[in-house]
């Protein structure tokens, strides 16, 4: 987490969750064997979430949700009824969908039509 001094108070950037860089190099250590370094570095970053977020708001979804904010239960949910994931989680496997469209010239765009929900 980032600290920036205005005057003599010390304020706290937003932290970063997406794409945080404590936990893309936890990843690096885990896919490299150091599992015991991988796991420092996200109890790290969990750490600093819980502080962050302790009193915030976290949710990145934008959609007007009864489960706002509460993972926990969204997740059960989701993964109850299999339908689809969380809004939150589309981004993430939209970008990995989107890479491996590429091995088709991303011509599977043309046979996507997304429901009346989304539009």
């Amino acid at each position: 987490m980032q600290i920036v001094f205005v005057g003599k108070v010390r304020k706290s950037e937003n932290m970063i969750i997406e794409g945080n860089k404590k936990e893309l190099d936890a990843m690096k250590e885990f896919h490299k064997g150091n599992r015991q370094e991988g796991l420092k570095l996200q109890e790290e970053f969990a750490s600093e979430f819980r502080e962050e977020y302790k009193e915030k708001d976290h949710c990145p979804c934008k959609k007007a949700c009864r489960y706002h904010g509460n993972c926990k239960e969204c997740v059960a949910i989701h993964r109850a009824h299999q339908e689809h994931v969380p809004n939150c989680m589309r981004p993430v496997i939209n970008k990995k969908i989107k890479l491996l469209s590429e091995l088709t010239e991303h011509t599977i765009a043309k046979e996507i039509e997304p429901p009346n929900e989304i539009l």
